[in-house]
């Protein structure tokens, strides 16, 4: 009896060192996730705080390029490309030590002026982005009204009192494009625009009314081919075919003269090459680079709305009218794995168009 006794206590001790150890380990593998997942997210945060000051540095050097290319300075390479930058050039591509950028340059004369804009201009661009004519038409009249100084009530204002006792149209120019989103009609997805599937399923951005208006645009065209949106140059004349053609051959190299865009897509209304006057839109998207120089996952953006007077000019050569710090290129990447680039061009890193395939210098 005393040897089973004994033999009993061993078993229950060894049953219990078991239990204990399987707990220890389930709590040491529960500690061990946590501090990895916790560290994977610190290290994240912080690649994206990285990435972001990058291209918010892209967007100040951008600048600067262009303050120095605007007044002269720094003349050309030997093979003819902008030490800095030249007036009507689309991109700049900027390479860091701890990654590269490349940023967008958007005259505002490449979009439609909203406060000048005709009522049929209006409501082409908007049936363009809506694919409804009875909509765009709406939308087109309401954002007449709102401009219009009107000292009667209209029709429109019992639509935006039933929104607030104290809510009145503007009756007056439209300062910021964003103002557009109260304006009756005029959905976010209306103004930012959506993801559309093309005949094989993929999602590609579909730009929206921010993409083709702007509180600085031009009144009537002509608009600037490399940076015009879509359906801002759908909305004027051009087919859908020969718009998707632009922006593939503009992705892979931008246009410098009519005759290439012509032997692309034959006449083109309202489209020239060039452009801009003094209103310009910066659009930085920069990616980090890894150890071993190949790009990480982590992208982020900025942006600025200038107006460059050059330093021949004026005492000021810039002014940023506007600072962006979440600035979305679907020109340049696509928001997820599987996105295909404009015209099918996937460049470098997916989803990240390699700088030198571009044919603009690298400094």
């Amino acid at each position: 009896m005393s040897t089973n006794k004994a033999n009993s206590r061993k078993g229950g001790a060894l049953l219990a060192v078991l239990w204990l150890s399987a707990g220890l380990a389930a709590i040491g593998f529960s500690v061990s996730t946590f501090v990895r997942s916790e560290t994977d997210r610190v290290s994240t945060s912080a690649d994206g705080l990285r990435a972001h000051y990058l291209a918010q540095g892209a967007v100040e050097r951008g600048i600067l390029w262009m303050t120095w290319g605007y007044g002269g300075m720094g003349g050309d390479r030997p093979d003819g490309t902008p030490r800095f930058w030249r007036p009507n050039q689309s991109r700049m591509i900027m390479s860091f030590p701890s990654g590269d950028a490349i940023v967008e340059v958007i005259p505002e004369t490449a979009r439609l002026n909203v406060n000048t804009a005709n009522l049929e201009d209006l409501v082409h661009v908007a049936q363009t982005v809506t694919g409804d004519a009875n909509q765009a038409r709406q939308v087109a009249e309401a954002i007449v009204d709102w401009r219009t100084p009107s000292l009667e009530a209209t029709p429109l204002d019992s639509y935006y009192l039933a929104l607030g006792p104290t809510f009145r149209p503007r009756r007056a120019s439209i300062q910021e494009i964003e103002e557009l989103l109260l304006v009756r009609g005029i959905s976010p997805e209306t103004f930012y625009g959506n993801f559309v599937s093309d005949a094989d399923g993929r999602l590609y951005a579909r730009g929206g009314l921010r993409d083709c208006l702007s509180v600085w645009g031009s009144a009537n065209g002509p608009f600037d081919v490399n940076t015009a949106s879509p359906a801002l140059m759908e909305a004027f004349g051009t087919p859908s075919d020969t718009a998707r053609a632009i922006v593939a051959r503009r992705q892979r190299q931008p246009f410098v003269t009519m005759q290439e865009v012509q032997e692309i897509a034959g006449q083109t209304p309202r489209l020239i090459v060039g452009g801009g006057i003094s209103m310009y839109t910066l659009r930085a998207t920069a990616r980090l680079k890894k150890q071993d120089g190949s790009y990480s996952e982590t992208l982020r953006t900025a942006g600025a709305t200038i107006k460059l007077y050059g330093q021949r000019r004026s005492p000021v050569p810039v002014e940023v009218v506007r600072w962006y710090n979440d600035f979305w290129s679907q020109s340049i990447a696509p928001p997820f794995p599987g996105m295909p680039v404009p015209g099918g061009n996937a460049l470098g890193q997916p989803g990240f168009v390699a700088p030198r395939a571009l044919g603009t210098p690298t400094l």
